[in-house]
């Protein structure tokens, strides 16, 4: 089974739209969070992370960052591991 992907995003961050195509590129399932559709997610968010920028992803329920990390572990060979 793979791992839990949460993403917190908003539909017009262009980091948010990268992050989306990237885990669909390799087929990993996630929920998404789209903060612009639903604002009290927003709190939510801050709450688990710390955070207020958009994309903050989970693996887990492990706060791992934003798409640079995703783009890390994508470099690193790291996100077949959350397929499913």
């Amino acid at each position: 089974m793979g791992a839990k992907v949460e993403l917190f995003t908003t539909s017009y961050c262009r980091h948010c739209v990268a992050a989306r195509q990237l885990l669909e590129q390799w087929n990993i399932p996630y929920t998404e969070y789209r903060l612009d559709l639903l604002p009290l997610e927003r709190d939510r968010m801050h709450q688990l992370c710390g955070e207020s920028a958009v994309p903050q992803i989970f693996i887990d329920g492990v706060h791992i960052g934003g798409n640079e990390a995703l783009m890390t572990m994508e470099a690193n060979g790291e996100l077949s591991r959350l397929r499913a």
